[in-house]
């Protein structure tokens, strides 16, 4: 709509500074010493729903970290889009590898680095400045509710509980989530479903203490070594898991599903150009985007013990430590996932060490129906904007809540999300496009005129 593209363009240039403000805010949930970060960053988000034109928006505070909820209803007679997103973001380490710093955002090349840009303050501002844009202009067609948290980067613990105690307050038609990525804006997308996950973390401890390489080495089993071959025994040589029962409930996808996929445009070269790598590695049978959407995997994100300062130092590590991660598919359990993977971790140390396994969150996988209304909205949406009809794709990351969502408020979720895969989500220099974020705003008012009109 003509009144919506001429607000936009007035306002961009401010919409632009207040998400930059949100972006200094170095809201990282998984570190206490940011537990006041948190919260002021929990309070600049109320305070922009309210600018934006929410009727009341409000802070829940929960076992961790605070969710902020705000509202906006026109009639109670049209339907309700509740508008999930997380305000936390991942630690920035390594620091020394970042362009500019994390929480001080820069424009460059069209582009805004700073973590959160995309992941997903970026993300979820984008629903803010679109809330802003229907009500300003008196355009509204739809309800807004928003559920904004502080600790999805760390599982959702609490998030649970609030949702569960707060159904009638939560109630809407549908969940819009903005936590996604696009093929490219050349060519758009939407996410049918996110993979599920289970995070674990091994301590493996062999003597007392640290000890002399020299005087010990040889006769002591290394806790570094014996960690190591426990890990790389979880593949096999095809690349398989070899986690026993991993796969046990894996709905495997038909070859009409393997069609659809492959008719979304991938240049292998590019991608391994734009990630630094002179060949791709996965499961045996799979093509690289089935690997990343509809087939398990399991990584290990990190791995340490021992001496790592400046220098030399020849000691035998008393201990030796693993952070390790599985994505899973649709059918597969977090719970039974996790079970099995603390079993064969304790199950397989060798003589001479002791393995201490424990998990850390989980969540799980999530589908979500491309012939409801609400999808159609979304495609007819990201249709009018971009001038072409979106791809249904698989999506390779995780949002914890989005199960627990629908089986609590009993409603459908779609996601309409405006990142890259390139946007270095979880890494150092994350950025987000200017044009995909002023996209976005673009975009998302169309969704709830073309939801209104369906419902």
């Amino acid at each position: 709509m003509q009144v919506w593209n001429e607000y936009q363009q007035k306002n961009k240039d401010r919409f632009l500074n207040e998400l930059l403000d949100l972006l200094r805010i170095p809201s990282v949930s998984a570190s206490s010493a940011h537990k006041q970060d948190m919260i002021t960053c929990a309070e600049a988000v109320k305070q922009r729903l309210l600018e934006a034109g929410a009727d009341k928006a409000e802070i829940f505070p929960t076992e961790g970290h605070p969710v902020v909820y705000g509202e906006k209803i026109t009639d109670p007679s049209r339907p309700t889009v509740l508008v999930y997103g997380h305000y936390d973001v991942q630690p920035p380490d390594p620091l020394n590898l970042w362009k500019s710093g994390p929480f001080d955002p820069e424009i460059r090349d069209g582009k805004i680095y700073a973590r959160g840009s995309c992941d997903d303050k970026g993300q979820f501002y984008m629903h803010v400045k679109a809330l802003e844009t229907m009500v300003k202009t008196d355009s509204l067609f739809t309800n807004i509710k928003f559920i904004i948290e502080g600790e999805e980067e760390i599982g959702s613990p609490n998030l649970a509980r609030f949702v569960s105690s707060n159904k009638s307050l939560l109630s809407a038609d549908v969940i819009l989530i903005s936590d996604t990525a696009m093929i490219s804006m050349d060519t758009p997308s939407i996410d049918t479903g996110v993979r599920g996950l289970s995070y674990i973390e091994i301590e493996v401890t062999g003597p007392n203490r640290d000890l002399h390489s020299g005087v010990y080495g040889g006769a002591v089993a290394n806790p570094i070594t014996m960690l190591a071959k426990m890990i790389a025994s979880c593949h096999d040589e095809n690349n398989h898991i070899t986690i026993p029962g991993f796969y046990d409930n894996v709905i495997a996808a038909t070859p009409e599903e393997r069609k659809l996929m492959a008719e979304a445009p991938f240049d292998e070269e590019a991608y391994k150009k734009d990630l630094g790598v002179n060949a791709l590695w996965g499961e045996k049978g799979y093509t690289t985007n089935e690997r990343t959407g509809i087939r398990p995997t399991l990584e290990l994100n990190g791995i340490w013990g021992g001496y790592t300062g400046e220098g030399a130092k020849t000691v035998l590590p008393a201990k030796a430590h693993a952070k390790i991660s599985a994505r899973l598919v649709p059918n597969q359990s977090a719970a039974d996932i996790t079970a099995k993977l603390l079993r064969y971790f304790r199950e397989i140390a060798p003589p001479g060490i002791t393995v201490k396994a424990e998990e850390h969150h989980g969540g799980e996988p999530y589908i979500t129906p491309i012939d409801s209304p609400a999808y159609r909205a979304a495609a007819k949406a990201i249709e009018t904007t971009f001038g072409k009809s979106p791809i249904p794709v698989r999506g390779g990351g995780s949002i914890p809540i989005c199960s627990l969502f629908e089986q609590e408020l009993g409603i459908k979720i779609v996601f309409m999300g405006f990142g890259l895969d390139s946007d270095n989500l979880h890494s150092p220099n994350e950025k987000f496009d200017l044009f995909n974020f002023y996209k976005g705003i673009e975009t998302i008012p169309y969704f709830h005129k073309y939801f209104a009109e369906q419902k």
